[in-house]
């Protein structure tokens, strides 16, 4: 773990060689003059079409009206009053709880769990809209100028760089780039390495242990070279050398995934045992074994963030399993780490797996399981508690078929 000092200057030092966002400009009326500000369309998406600045003399009934309507709110009052509007905002959009008799009923009783996945889903996107429409302003450097405001220049620098200008984003996406930031200085302990895994924001993070562990316990067929195949933070790079394989070429197509293994592979010491290589899935060659661990739910992203989570049409799912033939050495093993959460969603069929891996030539030599232990997994209170509960994660040890 890096001292706090250190830290902060290397995080100063990211903010120069972070990926450039996509932004927008907005514009909206103020003290009898036009203003105006960044964007960030490519985390926060569409820009939005009607801003008014409001301040504390706002209630949040009215301020829920105003949402309701499309109008987004830039706030010019107390800071901490805007968390609390945000909290009293989200209590309206929520409603009153379920009756006792409705909380009695499972939700797969009364309808089909992928219709709950995607009523889930709508509701989810929703209240994140209405919720998205109470913005704050921060200036060139990151700073915020309201009264009780937090110093938040070195987590929206992590999260986005140096934008250069004054730019809007919603009060729930400034509290998501604080929350990466402390999560990022904070690490994640994964499978015996030396040292935690700090992720940056927008790169997924390893904080669900047991597909780690299967990684770490799996027998290797090889230690001479390894892929590993949409790295993400090089966390499992990072275990394959922590077990001896002597050198690994790890890709990924996204540039902030990159710069995290980047930063993670050489904080571990494993800078001349991993390459990286910014490519779509493989790298040119062959290998004995080639580790992929894709998105586990075939749905499609609302937002860039959300393609850590979600694989539309199973698209580098089946472009994994598809490459083998060509990638993977004759003798060599393909692993996949993958969830069945989405079977038990109703988002692909129980036979999918299965059937794609007899299309793409392989076989599989051994399935190794874990149940999982995150917090939702044992969470009644959510709508998709059913699905949870039953669900495995797999590390799918496969080889070419033998004609």
């Amino acid at each position: 773990m890096f001292p706090s000092s250190i830290w902060r200057i290397f995080q100063l030092a990211m903010a120069t060689v972070q990926p450039s966002i996509a932004c927008t400009t907005v514009s909206w009326s103020e003290s009898d003059s036009t203003r105006q500000a960044l964007w960030l369309t490519e985390i926060l998406g569409a820009a939005p079409l009607r801003i008014i600045p409001v301040d504390d003399t706002l209630s949040a009934d009215a301020a829920y009206r105003l949402i309701s309507q499309g109008t987004s709110l830039l706030w010019r009052g107390d800071f901490q009053n805007a968390r609390q509007l945000l909290q009293a905002l989200a209590r309206r959009i929520d409603g009153k709880p379920s009756s006792k008799k409705n909380r009695k009923t499972s939700p797969a009783a009364t309808a089909g769990p992928l219709a709950i996945f995607n009523r889930y889903r709508q509701q989810q996107s929703q209240r994140a809209t209405l919720l998205n429409r109470l913005l704050i302003e921060l200036d060139a450097d990151a700073g915020i100028a309201l009264r009780r405001a937090p110093d938040v220049q070195a987590a929206s620098q992590a999260a986005v760089g140096d934008t250069g200008a004054p730019f809007l984003l919603p009060l729930r996406a400034l509290q998501g780039f604080i929350g990466a930031y402390e999560w990022r200085k904070k690490g994640v302990a994964a499978a015996g390495l030396p040292d935690k895994i700090h992720v940056h924001y927008g790169v997924f993070s390893p904080n669900r242990g047991e597909y780690l562990d299967l990684v770490a316990q799996a027998p290797l067929p090889a230690t001479d070279l390894a892929f590993d195949i949409g790295t993400g933070s090089g966390v499992l790079a990072a275990i394959l050398a922590q077990r001896g394989v002597r050198k690994i070429i790890a890709t990924d197509q996204d540039e902030r995934a990159l710069v995290c293994a980047r930063e993670n592979i050489d904080r571990l010491g494993f800078s001349t045992t991993i390459t990286l290589e910014q490519t779509d899935l493989f790298p040119a060659g062959k290998s004995p074994l080639i580790v992929c661990n894709p998105p586990w739910l075939p749905a499609r992203p609302t937002t860039a963030i959300e393609y850590a989570i979600y694989d539309p049409e199973n698209r580098m799912l089946l472009g994994y399993l598809q490459g083998l033939t060509t990638h993977l050495q004759a003798s060599g093993e393909a692993w996949l780490i993958m969830s069945d959460l989405a079977e038990h969603l109703g988002l692909r069929s129980p036979g999918f797996l299965h059937e794609a891996f007899a299309n793409a030539g392989l076989r599989v030599i051994e399935q190794h399981t874990a149940k999982p232990r995150h917090p939702k997994a044992t969470d009644l209170a959510d709508p998709l508690h059913f699905a949870r509960q039953a669900e495995v994660t797999s590390l799918w040890r496969l080889g070419l078929q033998t004609h």
